[in-house]
C-alpha cells in the first residue's frame, strides 16, 4: 500500500510543487481573450526552455469559469512555481524584455522570423490590464493526486484575510488533517494552504492567504461528514471562522501547463 501511494500520489505537483510562486491574476481586456490566448500559446514553448534552464519550476495558466462571476475577480490567473526565495527574486530582478526575447529567438529559431517574434513580444500587455501579482510561500499541503496538470483540469482558489494569529494553527491542525484523509482515499484531487508575503502596488491589500484546491469529481466519504458533523468539529469550525475572513472560491480550468 506504501509503495502504492508513493508511485499514484506526487506531492504538490507541477504548478503547486515550489514552496514559493508568484500568483498572477490577469484582466483582458473587453474582446481580447483570443489576442491573450494567442500570446499564453506563443509563450508556451519558450517556459518550457526557461524551466529546463533553471529559471522558473513550473508555470501553469488557469481559466476563471466561477459562474455569476465577481466582477473584482480575473479573467486568468497564471501560477509560476519556483524552488526557493532566491530564484523568484532573481526572475524578479533579472528577466527583462530583452531575455524573454532572446529566448524566444533561441526557442523559434528556424521557425518564425525575426520581425514575427518582436512582433509577438511588443504585444505583451496588448491584450490585458497590468496584473495584480501576488508572491507566496508554501505553508502546508496534502499530497496530491493525478500528477502533472492538463488542460481541462479543474481547480479553486480561496482568498483570505488573516484576523487573528490562531488561523494558521487552525487550518493546518483543523481542517488539513480531515482533507488529508479523503485525498489519500482518492475522493479530493489535493490542498494547499500559502501566505502571502508580497504584492505589487495594484493588489488587492488586505488579502493575507490563499487555500488552493485540485478538484476531482469523486464524493467525500461518510467519515468526513461524520467528523464534519460532529460537535468537537463544530467547535473547531467556529474558532475556525471566525480567524478569517475567506472570499468567494474562484472556480478555475487548466488551460496550459508547463
Amino acid at each position: 500500500m506504501k509503495n502504492l501511494i508513493l508511485t499514484t500520489i506526487l506531492l504538490f505537483t507541477a504548478t503547486i510543487n515550489a514552496q514559493y510562486a508568484i500568483i498572477s491574476a490577469v484582466d483582458v481586456k473587453e474582446g481580447s481573450d483570443e489576442g491573450y490566448l494567442k500570446l499564453e500559446e506563443f509563450f508556451g514553448p519558450i517556459h518550457d526552455a526557461t524551466i529546463e534552464a533553471g529559471v522558473q519550476n513550473s508555470q501553469t495558466v488557469f481559466k476563471v469559469t466561477s459562474e455569476g462571476q465577481n466582477e473584482d475577480y480575473p479573467d486568468y490567473i497564471i501560477i509560476t512555481g519556483f524552488s526557493s526565495k532566491e530564484q523568484l527574486n532573481a526572475y524578479n530582478e533579472s528577466w527583462s524584455t530583452e531575455a524573454w526575447t532572446n529566448f524566444a529567438r533561441r526557442v523559434y529559431r528556424g521557425k518564425m522570423s525575426s520581425r514575427a517574434i518582436s512582433r509577438m513580444m511588443n504585444s505583451v500587455g496588448d491584450y490585458s490590464n497590468e496584473r495584480r501579482n501576488y508572491h507566496i510561500e508554501l505553508i502546508a499541503a496534502t499530497p496530491f493526486i493525478g500528477g502533472d496538470w492538463n488542460p481541462g483540469d479543474k481547480a479553486s482558489m480561496n482568498p483570505m484575510i488573516k484576523k487573528n494569529e490562531d488561523f494558521e494553527n487552525y487550518e493546518t491542525k483543523v481542517w488539513m488533517p480531515v482533507i488529508q484523509k479523503e485525498v489519500l482515499k482518492g475522493n479530493h484531487g489535493g490542498w494547499a494552504f500559502v501566505n502571502i508575503y508580497e504584492k505589487n502596488e495594484n493588489a488587492y491589500e488586505n488579502l493575507t492567504h490563499m487555500v488552493f484546491n485540485k478538484m476531482n469529481e469523486s464524493q467525500w466519504s461518510d467519515e468526513a461528514f461524520e467528523t464534519f458533523n460532529s460537535f468537537q468539529y463544530q467547535k473547531l469550525n467556529e474558532g475556525l471562522s471566525a480567524s478569517r475572513d475567506m472570499l468567494d472560491a474562484i472556480q478555475l480550468e487548466v488551460i496550459s501547463s508547463h
